[in-house]
């Protein structure tokens, strides 16, 4: 299973975070320019508040009818998301988002963000190594 830090993988990142008041399509613009598919959205002292992603632009905006211009992001963003912490292991990362279904994890310090973990992260060789232990867990799963 991957060892390394989530510190690693966030060192040097440019994160991108926004208020909650800017609308969709602003949000959408933004991690368009940044290449990412997601944002952390955050409250006026700076601490995570929310996750807005690619997929909630499709499914709770383009899905629904909403107009992407007059949609504050704090409508139809994730609330209070999991999160990591930079001292823990990649690997822990991956079960989150397996287990839960998603392919970002903000990490936070305090509180406030100072990364983000995505499934891109966890190519090449942890990857293997990954997709290696959930094999084995459905086969420990399959026996019991």
């Amino acid at each position: 299973m991957p060892a390394r830090k989530i510190s690693e993988v966030v060192r040097g990142q440019p994160i991108l975070t926004a208020r909650g008041t800017i609308s969709v399509r602003e949000a959408s613009r933004l991690m368009t320019e940044r290449r990412v598919g997601s944002i952390m959205i955050v409250a006026g002292d700076g601490r995570l508040a929310g996750i807005f992603t690619e997929r909630d632009a499709l499914a709770r905006v383009l899905a629904d009818g909403l107009d992407p211009d007059r949609t504050p992001i704090e409508d139809v963003m994730t609330r209070d998301p999991l999160a990591l912490t930079p001292s823990q292991p990649l690997g822990h990362a991956l079960h989150l988002m397996h287990d839960n279904g998603f392919r970002h994890v903000p990490v936070v310090e305090d509180g406030r963000p100072v990364g983000m973990i995505s499934a891109r992260d966890a190519l090449g060789l942890e990857m293997v190594a990954f997709e290696a232990e959930l094999e084995q867990r459905e086969t420990i799963t399959e026996l019991l």
